[in-house]
């Protein structure tokens, strides 16, 4: 059994639930990434965002993303994989909650990000289509 752990991209960087939205923008371009696990204080993983958060929660409404705090976009129990679950755990939860990308947890722990690419690459063609229909008809 493939596991999450095997596939994901190890040491996910986080942004801080108090930094700016202009910080967080900052950190995905130097990145090169379009989310970002959001952590506290305490380390733990609290949301995710995404660029696409930042423009239409934000920008759109005519706040200000300097002023406007990572925190206040994470909402509710951000979804997750655990490490040791396998690629076809990944899948599910993928598209049961219609995520093209999940934090890998250990315990409480972040531990990397899984794509949906990291769980394409592993699985046979008729999973990834599964993959790609249920996650794409968000």
């Amino acid at each position: 059994m493939t596991t999450a752990r095997e596939l994901m991209t190890a040491g996910a960087e986080c942004v801080n639930e108090n930094d700016s939205l202009v910080t967080a923008a900052q950190r995905m371009r130097d990145l090169d990434v379009g989310a970002l696990p959001i952590c506290g204080d305490d380390n733990r993983l609290k949301g995710m965002i995404t660029d696409r958060d930042i423009v239409v929660k934000c920008i759109a409404d005519g706040s200000d993303p300097g002023s406007t705090m990572v925190g206040s976009m994470a909402q509710g129990k951000p979804v997750t994989v655990g490490a040791d679950d396998s690629a076809e755990e990944a899948l599910k939860t993928m598209s049961q909650h219609q995520v093209r990308r999940l934090p890998v947890i250990d315990g409480h722990d972040l531990v990397g990000m899984l794509s949906q690419a990291d769980v394409a690459r592993s699985l046979p063609a008729d999973k990834v289509d599964e993959l790609l229909k249920r996650v794409s008809a968000a």
